[in-house]
């Protein structure tokens, strides 16, 4: 009996122990920063867990769309913020895995600076060329980059972003080609150059690819990651064409500021591992190619910097510096 009013009195002050401000969270509205321009992938999945969050929470989650440099002003003012859970992030490999390892002069320390709450979406990628290119299979295009070192190139949305990493990637899988990097400030502004053969091809997440494949803009010949995309059911993987080692996803998570009380961590955890399995969430990210995700707080945190490892050798094959 001793015991056990022991183990009370623990409980009741371990419970008065929680900072007051935590166990009355939320008590006004929260700011999600999206550190990329609005209607691309990560505004997609950002704002789609917004709206679900809002209910879940009872109070508003606005959106602020941050733009520039990457992601990392969006990121840094996150990282800036109080950490008393009224300011988040969704982020993704270009702000926490792969920017820091390209860029010294980056605001802030991914792994020191945040505190991961929860991976809330994968997006695997795929490898397009134009609705009229020559070529109509990956195999194909990979015969004719390897004829022709040199001649032909491939754009991305810029020096170190995902886009540029996934095709730098492809290359050395595919045999080492030499193919030309074409940097433009966005996927999207590379697909005019695409459709009109000035770019030869382009390593886009599925997300913000599937309006161009679905008018035929674009065609899509191999996805990455383990299993077909259930959005791109007839497109071969590149492990299935035999390019190995390809199995990689841009993910999509959600950080708050270092010091965030735990129990503000586990709640959002809580949340956002329950709106990811929801029907209709679920329909809306499979939708538009990417797949949820879930899991512990810790889980994510490690997925983040498990990934920074892995394109450490990308970045040092291709020489891939910031100018």
């Amino acid at each position: 009996m001793k015991k056990l009013l022991a183990l009370v009195a623990a409980a009741v002050m371990a419970a008065a122990a929680v900072p007051a401000q935590a166990q009355s969270y939320p008590s006004r509205a929260i700011k999600l920063v999206i550190p990329f321009p609005a209607g691309g992938a990560t505004d997609i999945v950002g704002r789609t867990i917004a709206q679900k969050l809002s209910v879940a929470l009872g109070q508003n989650v606005i959106v602020e769309n941050r733009p520039g440099a990457g992601g990392t002003i969006g990121a840094d003012q996150v990282a800036k913020a109080a950490p008393d859970g009224y300011t988040l992030l969704m982020a993704t490999s270009s702000t926490h895995s792969i920017g820091p390892l390209i860029n010294p002069k980056i605001p802030y320390d991914p792994f020191k600076d945040f505190a991961p709450l929860a991976h809330v979406a994968s997006a695997p990628s795929v490898l397009v060329v134009g609705g009229s290119a020559p070529v109509k299979t990956a195999g194909e295009l990979i015969d004719l980059l390897k004829k022709n070192p040199g001649k032909y190139n491939f754009g991305s949305s810029g020096i170190g972003t995902y886009p540029h990493l996934a095709a730098e990637m492809f290359k050395w899988r595919a045999g080492n080609l030499f193919v030309v990097h074409i940097p433009y400030r966005g996927t999207g502004l590379v697909i005019p150059d695409l459709v009109t053969g000035q770019i030869t091809f382009l390593m886009d997440s599925i997300v913000s690819a599937q309006t161009h494949i679905k008018d035929g803009r674009v065609r899509p010949l191999a996805v990455s990651g383990a299993v077909r995309s259930k959005s791109l059911p007839d497109v071969p993987t590149f492990k299935e064409i035999g390019v190995t080692g390809m199995e990689i996803s841009n993910w999509f998570g959600m950080f708050a500021p270092a010091g965030t009380p735990a129990e503000i961590v586990q709640r959002i955890n809580r949340e956002v591992n329950a709106i990811v399995r929801q029907p209709d969430v679920v329909e809306r990210f499979e939708k538009v190619g990417a797949e949820p995700a879930g899991g512990t707080a810790e889980q994510f945190g490690a997925l983040y910097r498990a990934e920074s490892e892995n394109w450490k050798a990308v970045i040092k094959r291709a020489n891939i510096k910031l100018d």
